[in-house]
């Protein structure tokens, strides 16, 4: 059974000037009923439909009688979306455009229109046509007149190659929409490999630059470290560092354990590691002993952590050398028990000097009245005594940088050859001297009875130390001593020194004894051969000339001692020269300001000034002296003030202030030790003379008399 026709229905455009095949061309594709047998047979040729019922195509024609009219119902067309299948075009349409120039425009808008030239001349051959129209497959040539089934054949050839045309660019279309589509995702899934690839590369760039940058660091930290294996803790990386603390090479250390190395001094060291990474905990800053390969024993700080590298666990050992941080803090520590022993070794001798003032000043002054002295041997004993602990004094304010210096350009050369000659008659003849000093040497500024002082002291040690005789060797060197050298003793500086040695070959000093040997009162010697404070002494002596002491010895070989002391000018406050004593002790009748705080310092000196006929006015302190200044200062000839007072106000001070109300006024300062004089500016004193204590009563006559008789009052050098 057959299914009834189908019908379609293509649109065609008729351009040409004559109204006569436009009538024409519609007839024949639009007959009235329906297709007859010969129609039928030539649509069964063209297409093959012999078996199935024809398929009715339905023509919609449309006219256009010039070229412009028929260009612009293309457009028209093609905008409402119902676009012509095909154009019958006339060659000859005057006086417009022509059949080829129509068809030139029309392609440019509608390129898949089929078009039949309709022409009854030769206007154009096809070549021309090609030529200017540029293509042929959409394109045939009709010649007029035409004829009926070739019209109604070129009108179903055309139309259904336009519509499978159509059909294809469809489909081409869809084709190319999927194609850009899957292009898209293919796009986009490639960008989406290529930013991961790209990720990948930073990824794997900058665990490469980790990888870099931890072994740089590994290698360059100056702290030891050390990767060793969890299982037997065999060392698998150390960097510089760690091989330099120990002497052994990356490759000597590889795959061998600290105990195979020997690298621990106490094995429990070890043993208390592991169990402490045993039980899971962390190892933080164990103190350990290290012995290095040339068998040094360095003092470490020991942290192990457990880390993970390329999936495994690992041991980083962190070796932290303390060894001279060690050593510096037990430097610091004797150097400030040092300083304190010090400090309270000068508040003794401060003290001291009160009471030896009084002892000396009332002894001297009892003797000086007494006709007959040699009868008086219990006086002379006592002033004798004061003498000696005077001597003793000035020993400890010696140890503790207080002793009052007499600062000049000393010939070290000079010094030590004539300091050779004294020692060959004070050590005897079974000790043999030896001096060798540099040429050149340029003086130095030092007190010369204080470095002689120092440097016999330093030789009677050595004489002890020699009791069946030996060799004592005085050299002196100028050396550069470097910051590196500076920091292994906490005493040393950097810079250009003198070093003075005293080197003997004597028994040496026992390690243990060597940390103790410049404490005050301390002594290996048999009880009456000495007070221990000759070492003492000399160290305070160096430091006092801002200068240090270092100690070589070893059991059985001698001890050297090296004394530093700077090329540079030592600023230190110099003494007044000493007075030469005469037998005549001075009088006067002058008026004297006594300020002391010590009532029988202050008792003794008013009962010496009074003795030799001086008008004395006394007070305690700096307070009550401006009340006394202020009932009597017109009549007041010298102020005799002790410098540390209390009441807040120092003889400096106290001077400062008298000085201003009378310019002219003589001025004494007193103290039981020098250095409050250049403790600081403010107590230092503008002009006047200096009396240390403790004095007899000549030294303080002679002292007041040139103070009162000077013009102006002498100024203290700074």
């Amino acid at each position: 059974m057959n299914s009834q026709p189908q019908s379609t229905s293509h649109r065609i455009l008729v351009i040409d000037d004559n109204p006569a095949i436009h009538e024409d061309i519609r007839k024949i594709l639009t007959p009235e009923g329906a297709a007859d047998a010969s129609l039928a047979a030539t649509k069964s040729l063209l297409f093959g439909e012999t078996d199935a019922t024809p398929v009715m195509e339905e023509f919609e024609i449309d006219s256009a009688f010039q070229g412009e009219e028929g260009y612009g119902k293309v457009l028209q067309a093609a905008r409402e979306g119902r676009p012509y299948s095909l154009a019958f075009v006339d060659v000859r349409m005057p006086p417009g455009w022509d059949g080829v120039e129509t068809v030139t425009r029309i392609w440019k808008e509608q390129p898949e229109l089929q078009i039949v030239i309709c022409t009854a001349y030769s206007d154009y051959s096809w070549e021309d046509m090609v030529r200017q129209l540029g293509r042929s497959s959409s394109m045939v040539v009709l010649k007029k007149p035409f004829d009926n089934i070739e019209v109604i054949q070129l009108a179903h050839a055309l139309a259904e190659k336009w519509k499978l045309t159509r059909e294809i660019t469809a489909h081409i279309s869809e084709l190319d929409k999927r194609v850009a589509a899957r292009t898209a995702e293919l796009n986009e899934s490639n960008l989406l490999l290529k930013r991961e690839n790209e990720e990948r590369r930073i990824v794997e760039r900058a665990l490469v630059q980790s990888e870099e940058r931890f072994s740089k660091a590994f290698n360059a930290n100056p702290i030891p470290l050390a990767i060793q294996s969890t299982e037997d803790e065999s060392f698998t990386v150390t960097n510089r560092g760690f091989q330099e603390l120990t002497g052994y090479s990356n490759a000597e250390l590889f795959d061998h354990t600290p105990g195979q190395l020997g690298l621990w001094v106490d094995i429990d060291s070890e043993t208390d590691v592991v169990g402490m990474l045993k039980k899971g905990h962390s190892v933080r800053h164990l103190p350990c002993q290290l012995r290095t390969r040339a068998g040094e024993v360095r003092d470490i700080l020991l942290s192990v952590e457990v880390i993970q590298l390329s999936e495994r666990a690992f041991l980083l050992a962190i070796f932290e050398d303390v060894t001279e941080q060690l050593l510096l803090e037990k430097q610091l520590r004797h150097s400030q028990k040092m300083e304190a022993v010090g400090q309270l070794a000068a508040g003794i001798a401060h003290d001291f000097n009160n009471m030896l003032t009084v002892i000396q000043g009332n002894t001297s002054l009892i003797l000086s009245d007494d006709p007959r002295p040699a009868e008086n041997p219990l006086l002379e004993s006592i002033l004798r005594a004061a003498q000696r602990s005077a001597k003793l004094v000035r020993q400890l304010l010696a140890f503790s940088h207080k002793q009052m210096m007499e600062v000049r350009a000393v010939n070290v050369g000079e010094l030590l050859g004539s300091l050779s000659d004294m020692l060959s008659r004070m050590l005897g003849e079974q000790i043999a001297i030896e001096v060798d000093v540099t040429a050149g040497i340029p003086p130095i500024s030092a007190d010369p009875a204080m470095l002689e002082q120092l440097l016999m002291n330093l030789a009677v040690n050595a004489r002890d130390a020699m009791p069946r005789g030996g060799r004592l060797r005085l050299t002196a060197d100028p050396v550069e001593v470097s910051a590196a050298a500076a920091r292994i003793n906490q005493d040393a500086r950097a810079g250009s020194f003198l070093c003075i040695a005293v080197a003997d070959d004597g028994e040496g000093i026992p390690p243990d004894v060597l940390p103790r040997i410049f404490e005050p009162f301390f002594t290996t010697k048999p009880i009456g051969k000495g007070t221990g404070l000759g070492l003492a002494t000399s160290y305070g002596i160096a430091k006092q000339h801002e200068g240090w002491i270092e100690v070589q010895s070893e059991p059985g070989l001698g001890t050297t001692f090296k004394i530093f002391l700077p090329l540079t000018p030592v600023h230190v406050q110099a003494a007044v020269a000493a007075r030469a004593e005469s037998d005549s002790v001075p009088h006067g009748t002058e008026s004297i300001l006594v300020v002391e705080d010590e009532e029988a310092v202050r008792s003794c000196v008013c009962t010496i000034l009074r003795a030799k006929g001086f008008k004395v006015l006394a007070a305690s302190n700096g307070v009550e002296a401006l009340s006394v200044w202020k009932a009597h200062g017109a009549t007041i000839d010298l102020l005799l003030t002790d410098m540390v007072m209390p009441e807040g106000l120092s003889g400096h001070d106290l001077a400062e202030k008298l000085l201003v109300d009378r310019p002219g006024l003589k001025v004494i300062y007193t103290s039981g030790y020098s250095s409050e004089l250049v403790v600081a500016q403010s107590t230092r004193p503008a002009g006047g003379r200096f009396l240390a204590k403790p004095y007899q009563s000549k030294l303080l006559m002679q002292t007041v008399r040139e103070a009162l008789d000077s013009q102006p009052a002498a100024e203290l050098p700074n």
